[in-house]
């Protein structure tokens, strides 16, 4: 893994066999990050699960062994008594120029993942929405 940061941007790139979450934390450790908007990835994942929110209590997760190209990932960074929370959003295409996509549950790197990062400073929150049983996303004042 490396990364540089200048002003609220961090740059990352990740190599072959790494976790992408596990890549993260190290990242958000490094640049002590609090809370981050993931705006941009790319490269290559394998031995990704995928999940689609279909009801509470229901992700309806998929695993893909495959390589395939990460096109794009999005979502929100957050830390909360020191631990790290993300909920990440990743379109992926396959050899056939296929994509699929979801929330990214987990997955490992094949080749390369460049991940830019923007730094706010915007206190978050993660708590359990009884209705929906998602760990949803609360501002802080």
């Amino acid at each position: 893994m490396q990364s540089k940061e200048e002003g609220n941007l961090v740059l990352a790139r990740f190599f072959t066999d790494e976790d992408i979450y596990e890549s993260l934390k190290e990242v958000c450790r490094k640049h002590d990050i609090e809370t981050a908007v993931v705006v941009c990835g790319l490269g290559q994942l394998k031995q990704f699960t995928l999940g689609y929110f279909k009801e509470k209590g229901n992700y309806t997760p998929q695993e893909y062994e495959k390589p395939h190209e990460l096109l794009s990932l999005d979502g929100i960074i957050s830390r909360e008594k020191g631990e790290y929370s993300f909920h990440l959003h990743a379109v992926l295409g396959n050899e056939n120029k296929e994509a699929i996509g979801g929330h990214l549950i987990k997955g490992k790197v094949q080749v390369t993942n460049e991940i830019a990062l923007i730094k706010t400073g915007v206190r978050v929150q993660r708590r359990l929405d009884e209705d929906t049983g998602l760990q949803a996303l609360y501002l802080e004042s």
